[in-house]
Parts: C-alpha cells; structure tokens; sequence
C-alpha cells in the first residue's frame, strides 16, 4: 500500500519511519501541505492518505481523492468531525482513526496546565528571571480536598479522573455514558452539578453538535467564581467570546487551554498585525490567569509511537479486507 502523509513534521517522519521497519508491504511519502480540497489531487497514484485533526476532509476533498483512487483514510488522531462521513461512505471510502493513542499524555498535560494556573508558575518564572522573588500574585490553593469536576470520561477523561484522585480531590463527572472503570473513583452527576461545584473544570469529550460551544456564557455563569478551566479536547468546545466575557467578569481563578477556535486556521502562522489584533486566541493571551499551549497534550514519546503503530496496523488490517472500524457506532 502507498500512502501519501499529509502536514508531515519532523517528529511525524521519524515515529512513522521507525513503526514502518514492521509494516513491510507500506511505503510512505511526506509532504508539508495539509489536506484540503486544493491538496488532495496530489494523493494520485496512491491508495490510502494520512491526515490529522486539522485537515479538510470535506465533500469537495473526497470526491477529488475518489477521482484519483485514493480508498483509504487514515487519521493519525481521535478526532474525525473535519471528515464528512456520510460523503466517505457514499464513495465506498474507509476511514479509521487512532482513538487511544496515549490518554495518560493528555491527562498529565491537562494535569500540567491545572497547576500552572493555579500556582502561577508562568507568573513566577518571569518575575524570578526578573530578580523579584516577591511572592505578590502568586497566591494559589491546595488541590487536595477540592472537588474536579470530568466532562468526559473517555480513555483521556478517565486518565484524568484517577489523576485528580489522586491529589485528594473528590471527583465529579459527566457523560452520556458512564465509565465502569471508574465506579469507586467519580461521582456521576448531571452537568450543571459538575459546573456548580467543581473547583477544577476539565474538558475531554468529542466535539459534536451536541457539545459544540458547550462552554458559553450561560454554563460559565454556573460555575463557581474562581473556578479553574482546562480544555485539551477541541477548541470548539469552547465559545471564545463568552470565554473572554466569562474571564472579564472575574469568574476564573484560571484558565489553560491546549486547544483553541482558530486552531484549524493556522491563524498564528500568518503574523501579521492585522490577523493578530483580529484574533480571540491572541486576545486570550493578553489576559494575565490565561496560559496556552501549542496543542502539545499528545506530544510524547510513547504517544507518538502508538499513534504510528495503529495507524500503519489499521492500514494493514484494511488490505487484508478484514471488518473494522474505530469510528464510533462502525460508521465506516
């Protein structure tokens, strides 16, 4: 099989080159550009291509890789709603995602960014390399005894669940479903019960209609004031603008975010003052509780390393016409 890998970075090329030593029957070809409608004629020739979370995977984008024989998506992530499935299936594509890559490594950066609001260590260091070592605005609060509150109890969710209890804190979680894995760990309550009493917020659900802008003014207005917010799931969970409006009010102790809105725009890659001034994720940053990562919650070793191990598996289970699917409900 050859594929042809969409957005390759450095990291991408050495993790997939090291995995394919075991996957002998695939060949694979790096290029820089992302998947769009624009891109996908360069997938001629090839049989399968490997996206991401960021790509265009819309209508006009399938109907131009059927036209050039491409059968096979691959998603080197968990997330698959930049992929128009119903279009997918209507052309006879299949489309197989990595759906647990690392939850530890995205839990322990949720984890990460929970404490570096808390105890200001963005903060701190600054003013150290500043020679002020005055503790002024560097208040926090013990983790321990306070309650977290899950929204999503996934592989990643659930990671985060036994994190958080094990600082001490009480945990409460929302999902549709309920995780048996966690029956001694999390308290099952309705959402308004986690955004009333939660002390540490953390988002780890799929973006859907159904949670999309899940996070607007209405929800944060449920929270508790002080309350810490984490989101390394989808930028779309989160309504940026009732976010900020939330942040102006006061009601955040912080906030930590590894994923944004504007993320799928690249919109940093263009630095220009315009785009910049323009930019909710750059008006986010000009708030001093508000600490953002460059989507880095997956980024290591081990992730990187299974994310290339069952990418190049599903490939193969797919030549070998076996019936799988790790989208949910066997979508495709």
């Amino acid at each position: 099989m050859k594929i042809l890998f969409y957005d390759a970075k450095t990291y991408d090329e050495e993790s997939f080159e090291a995995a394919k030593k075991d996957f002998k029957d695939i060949s694979i070809d790096f290029i820089k550009p992302d998947l769009d409608p624009r891109t996908a004629s360069l997938a001629k020739g090839y049989d399968a291509v490997c996206a991401f979370v960021s790509s265009d995977i819309c209508a006009d984008t399938l109907d131009v890789l059927h036209s050039k024989g491409v059968s096979l998506i691959l998603l080197r992530c968990a997330g698959f709603n930049n992929v128009d499935l119903k279009k997918a299936k209507e052309l006879g594509f299949g489309v197989l995602r990595v759906p647990g890559y690392s939850p530890e490594a995205v839990a322990e950066h949720a984890m990460a960014l929970a404490l570096a609001c808390n105890r200001r260590l963005y903060k701190a260091y600054n003013k150290v390399r500043e020679n002020d070592f005055s503790l002024s605005g560097l208040m926090g609060f013990n983790f321990h005894q306070k309650t977290a509150g899950i929204i999503g109890t996934g592989k990643i969710g659930a990671a985060m669940c036994r994190i958080c209890k094990g600082f001490g804190m009480r945990v409460l979680a929302y999902d549709v479903y309920e995780n048996p894995s966690l029956k001694d760990i999390v308290e099952y309550v309705s959402l308004d019960e986690v955004l009333a009493n939660a002390d540490l917020i953390s988002l780890h659900c799929p973006l859907m209609d159904s949670t999309y802008h899940m996070v607007n003014i209405e929800s944060i207005r449920k929270m508790k004031d002080g309350v810490i917010l984490v989101n390394t799931s989808r930028g779309a969970l989160v309504k940026t603008e009732d976010l900020i409006e939330g942040i102006r009010m006061h009601k955040f102790a912080g906030v930590g975010l590894d994923v944004y809105e504007e993320e799928s725009k690249n919109v940093f890659e263009d630095r220009s003052e315009e785009i910049l001034e323009n930019s909710t994720t750059a008006r986010l940053l000009s708030f001093p509780n508000v600490m953002i990562t460059s989507h880095q919650g997956f980024f290591t070793k081990e992730a990187l390393k299974n994310i290339a191990d069952t990418t190049l598996q599903n490939a193969t289970d797919f030549m070998a016409g076996k019936e799988l699917s790790t989208l949910p409900n066997n979508v495709l």
